[in-house]
């Protein structure tokens, strides 16, 4: 039996699960841009760099791999403004977009994200989540998502509070 670190109250989602979702993503998104010459994926740092490093190892398509980071949270909080800290290193005029980012949550960095980019005039501009909490008035689409999962905090997997549990193979509830 595994046992969890005193701040994690369960795991939601097991390793073995996230990897077999995330070759599943794969395999779609290698389906939809089959025939393409190449796609940008764009991870949005630091959440997604784990969930994103699986995925583009699994992608059976030409991709460019470029990161974003953006600041929405505080160390333990949300603060709901967002901010660009660091911008993409190549222009995406008309390059077919991915975006990968680790959860959706409120919906206002994925909001702000696509229309950021929809105004860089990309070929075509999706989304990859991995999880989406399930949150009333939160209605963003999602063009290829992981997991949805209950409205708690969650660490693992690239998902972090402050700073901690990054790194875990799992995706697990925080205690309250």
């Amino acid at each position: 039996m595994l046992s969890l670190h005193p701040d994690l109250d369960r795991i939601l989602i097991p390793t073995n699960t996230i990897q077999t979702r995330v070759a599943e993503l794969a395999e779609q998104i290698s389906v939809d841009y089959q025939g393409v010459d190449h796609i940008h994926v764009v991870g949005i740092l630091k959440g997604a760099f784990i969930f994103m490093a699986d995925l583009t190892r699994q992608l059976r398509v030409p991709h460019i791999v470029d990161f974003m980071a953006l600041s929405s949270y505080g160390k333990t909080t949300t603060s709901g403004a967002v901010r660009i800290l660091m911008d993409l290193r190549e222009p995406v005029e008309e390059q077919h977009v991915l975006l990968v980012e680790d959860i959706l949550d409120t919906g206002h960095t994925i909001n702000y994200l696509l229309h950021n980019l929809e105004g860089r005039c990309p070929a075509s501009l999706k989304t990859c989540i991995l999880v989406r909490k399930i949150r009333e008035g939160v209605n963003t689409p999602v063009d290829y998502l992981g997991f949805d999962i209950p409205d708690v905090w969650v660490v693992g997997y690239g998902l972090d509070f402050a700073e901690k549990h990054r790194t875990l193979p799992y995706i697990a509830e925080l205690k309250r």
